[in-house]
């Protein structure tokens, strides 16, 4: 069994193949820092319609396709994707949806009108990945999350997997970024988000909200580490999680040469 630390990297957006904001290459960045230090890594994202296949270079996971996901009833058929990060030898993995996922707009319609399911898209791309990892095999040192889509990652994994074997042993890194919506995720978002009998109501506080605000704040609480992932972060969240007593912080520095994240995956580990 190999001795390296594994670190995964789940990300709503990542450079090259989807850059909503700065920290989509800062994600591309850490990944390819990570594997040159001697790590194990991977990293998961959405495949959005918007992320072109042909140019991406994109092929069928044949042997993790097939997983269906259950929320609130309903299964969700996952198709697994994946790409070789240009310029360094590791992989990315795309979960696929054909009925969530495949359309060619984000979150909103070509009228900026909020899609009704984004809830349900949110909660999807959530457990679908940690249903993936499972699937992999691959029990990961360190988790890192970064954008608001990925908020009930940290909650799920101290709840919801936390018998997982997978799970077992794993830190989880939380990004802050910048608020990117205003709408919220809607009145159903809480039913969805109550995956299995282990994710109690009370456990959702922090995202009763249902908006950017709110999936930011519920993903910094239950992380082991907290990083600011812009220079303008909503001043309720820098107030909040600008030092928090047994978390390590990462302030936003552009300047950095990645070092720091380096030093947090290496002492979280150890742990």
């Amino acid at each position: 069994m190999s001795s390296k630390k594994r670190i995964l990297f789940i990300a709503s957006e990542m450079s090259p193949y989807l850059e909503m904001t700065e920290f989509a290459e800062m994600v591309n960045k850490l990944a390819v820092k990570s594997n040159e230090s001697g790590m194990e890594v991977r990293c998961i994202m959405p495949r959005f319609g918007m992320i072109n296949e042909r140019r991406h270079r994109l092929h069928e996971v044949v042997r993790l396709s097939g997983i269906n996901v259950s929320i609130a009833g309903d299964d969700y058929p996952l198709m697994i994707k994946v790409a070789s990060l240009p310029s360094a030898r590791l992989q990315v993995y795309f979960l696929d949806n054909e009925e969530l996922f495949k359309r060619k707009s984000l979150f909103h319609d070509e009228n900026e009108k909020w899609f009704a399911d984004n809830a349900l898209r949110t909660v999807l791309f959530c457990k679908g990945a940690l249903e993936t990892v499972k699937k992999f095999g691959w029990p990961p040192d360190i988790i890192h999350c970064s954008g608001w889509m990925t908020g009930l990652i940290p909650m799920f994994i101290k709840t919801a997997y936390k018998k997982e074997p997978v799970f077992s042993n794993c830190k989880v890194v939380f990004t802050i970024g910048q608020n990117t919506f205003k709408e919220k995720l809607g009145a159903d978002f809480k039913t969805l988000a109550l995956i299995n009998n282990n994710v109690k109501e009370k456990d959702l506080e922090y995202f009763k909200e249902g908006n950017n605000l709110a999936m930011f704040r519920g993903g910094a609480h239950y992380a082991d580490a907290v990083t600011f992932g812009a220079d303008k972060i909503d001043k309720k969240l820098l107030d909040e999680f600008g030092k928090v007593k047994g978390k390590k912080i990462i302030r936003y520095n552009e300047e950095s040469d990645l070092t720091d994240y380096l030093q947090l995956y290496n002492d979280l580990a150890a742990k």
